[in-house]
Order: structure tokens, then sequence, then C-alpha cells
């Protein structure tokens, strides 16, 4: 699926990155940042262009082949790793921030992904998440068709012990980014940082 909805010319989620992120990135110490679920690259590039050291992960190889387009028409180089998210190895205290935006997933593979990040983030690393609570689907305007796909602060709150989350919030708010995810969207943040 994804490789197809990648394949089409334009960017289908833009080529800027997410806005909770751009406005939370400074919380992110400099060093290596993994971005999961990135797809076509929007965020890994933008924190990229930061002077952060970047590795994308999707299970799309045609996304991350944009990814690399894009960071190339940027000016910046990440790396890209094509990877089912239920079977990639976040090794412990490697990184020094996690990205998650709008990475859906199957409930008992998110759960396990979440131990993986809390375990792969380095004492002082912070995770940046953004996804869509099942409020969303009144909105229908993005996001996953079923509720069990989506997040709620206090399920994050379960599958991220061990994280102390300096921001958290649920909110609606408007998401503009490419075809897919244009209009209100019933959204969770977070900004959690491994003690």
């Amino acid at each position: 699926m994804w490789d197809q909805r990648y394949s089409a010319d334009e960017y289908i989620y833009g080529k800027d990155p997410n806005e909770f992120l751009a406005n939370a990135a400074s919380n992110l110490p400099k060093g290596k940042i993994l971005c999961i679920a990135e797809g076509e690259g929007r965020n890994a590039v933008y924190l990229a262009t930061h002077g952060y050291e970047v590795v994308a992960v999707d299970s799309s190889a045609v996304g991350l082949e944009k990814a690399r387009k894009l960071a190339q028409e940027r000016g910046v180089s990440i790396e890209t790793i094509v990877a089912d998210l239920a079977e990639f190895d976040i090794q412990p205290d490697s990184w020094d921030g996690i990205v998650s935006i709008f990475a859906h997933l199957p409930p008992a593979t998110r759960k396990q992904l979440h131990t993986k990040v809390v375990n792969g983030l380095r004492p002082g690393g912070v995770l940046i998440l953004e996804a869509y609570r099942p409020d969303q689907l009144k909105y229908k305007t993005g996001g996953p068709p079923n509720e069990e796909f989506m997040m709620t602060l206090q399920s994050l709150e379960e599958e991220l012990s061990g994280l102390s989350f300096e921001y958290a919030a649920e909110l609606d708010r408007d998401v503009v980014e490419g075809q897919f995810h244009t209009g209100k969207g019933a959204v969770v943040q977070l900004i959690g940082r491994k003690p």
C-alpha cells in the first residue's frame, strides 16, 4: 500500500516538517536521531538541515527514495533503512532522540516498538511523538481507518513507561500536511525524556 501511495510524483504529505516537530525540535539533544515510519523524509530532512545525524526508517523503499531526493535537494544527507517496524531492532542506549510522527501500527506491534524506543534512548535522550487519537475518526481528515491503531495520552503513558513527560497534550488542531493530512485533526502530542 505505502509503495503505491508514495509512487506519486508529488510529496503526498508535503516537503515541510510536521508542525509539532518543528516547534519541539529544540528539545532534541544534538547527535543521532532515529525517525520511525518516516515515509518521504520531510521530518528527517528538516532535522538534518539543523545539524542532526539522522536515520530514517520506513517499510516503503519508494518513500525512502523520495526522502533521499529531498535530502539532496536541501543539501544534506540522511541514512535510510527499509524495515518493518515490527522487526526493526533498536539498539539499547544508542539514540539521542527518536521521532515518531503519525506512526500508526497494530496495538501489539506499537507496544513492542514503544518498549524498544524507551530502551533505545540514551540517558537524557528525547522522544518527540504526535499521533491521531480515536476522536480523529469523526473528522475523516487523515490517519488510519480504525480506532485500535490510534493513541491516547493514557495508553502512551503506559507504553512509554520509563520516560519523563516534559510536555503531553491531547488537542484538536489544524493539520495541513499534503493531500492525506489536511483539516481539523484530533491528536496527542508528547515530548518525553529518558532520565
